[in-house]
């Protein structure tokens, strides 16, 4: 099972919003610069526990975030 997840970005504002968004959720999130093999849209992307991918997900729908994608890493 993979330790943790990605949120991709198109923008750096978007990466920085759902970070805002799952902090105040107190969902463990960090910004990290994007895996290279993920893409090469935007520089930022978001880590989190994958145990909350489903919550992660969910938050920034509603929340109306931006998003170009969710991955999990090994």
């Amino acid at each position: 099972m993979p330790k943790y997840g990605v949120v991709l970005f198109h923008t750096g504002s978007s990466a920085m919003q759902a970070e805002a968004v799952l902090l105040r959720a107190h969902v463990n999130a960090k910004l990290i610069p994007t895996p290279r093999e993920l893409s090469s849209d935007c520089g930022l992307s978001l880590r989190f526990d994958w145990d909350c991918h489903e919550q992660v997900e969910a938050l920034l729908l509603k929340m109306h975030v931006e998003t170009a994608g969710i991955h999990s890493l090994s």
